[in-house]
């Protein structure tokens, strides 16, 4: 185990790259103050150093809001009473350090306003049923219910997060008027849509209809429609 002072007092901190990298973002991007106590709950519960993007992210900053709220990554919390969730809360750290405890199946360090999962491969993702390598990323996209490998490690989705890539990746599930609903929700709600993202009748989601609910019952929903279409069951989806 290490002391928290060893995580944080590093040479070559990874917190100026980051904000390099918030600073060059085309997209519009909100960077939340940490709260302290939370995020130095969650860099001794990790056990990694702040010289790590994850580790840097996670001391210095409460989250992100990327795309008006269509990506909310999360990392030190932004406060309690409806504002971003820390990385600790969303992935169930408990309170006080115990260096028994593990993440299963691996992080949850992401939503997006559909219900959409970014998470961090544990050391056996094969094991938990998921796809892609140890520490690589991978989604759970919400108009298949199923994970997906995205076949890049923290620090090279973090940059695809931010770049211009995002819009790609997306352009089949947004619609007119997308940016205005991603930044009407909260931080802890989304945007259910109906008919459901999975079905052929939302193949063209600008014909839906879409209303602002918790985040947390879109997962659920999710999770009990992954299994009854046959995806599988996807897992810990995160703490909203």
């Amino acid at each position: 185990m290490r002391e928290l002072t060893d995580l944080i007092e590093v040479e070559d901190p990874a917190w100026p790259e980051l904000q390099a990298l918030f600073a060059a973002s085309p997209s519009p991007l909100t960077v939340f103050a940490p709260d302290p106590g939370e995020s130095t709950r969650g860099l001794r519960q990790l056990q990694v150093t702040a010289r790590s993007m994850l580790g840097g992210l996670t001391l210095n900053c409460g989250g992100l809001l990327v795309d008006d709220g269509w990506v909310r990554v999360f990392g030190g919390g932004s406060g309690r009473d409806g504002s971003l969730p820390s990385l600790a809360r969303v992935n169930g750290f408990p309170e006080a350090f115990d260096p028994a405890w593990q993440a299963g199946a691996g992080l949850v360090l992401a939503h997006d306003v559909l219900g959409g999962v970014f998470a961090l491969n544990g050391v056996d993702p094969a094991g938990a049923g998921r796809p892609g390598q140890p520490g690589q990323m991978i989604y759970f996209a919400p108009d298949t219910l199923q994970w997906e490998a995205l076949e890049i490690g923290h620090s090279a989705w973090l940059a695809w997060l931010l770049s211009e890539r995002l819009e790609e990746f997306y352009s089949a599930l947004r619609w007119e008027g997308w940016r205005e609903e991603a930044a009407a929700a909260g931080p802890a709600q989304g945007i259910s849509v109906f008919p459901f993202l999975w079905s052929k009748e939302a193949k063209d989601v600008s014909t839906t209809s879409r209303r602002t609910v918790p985040m947390a019952g879109i997962l659920g929903i999710a999770a009990d429609f992954a299994q009854q279409i046959g995806a599988g069951d996807p897992g810990f989806l995160g703490l909203v």
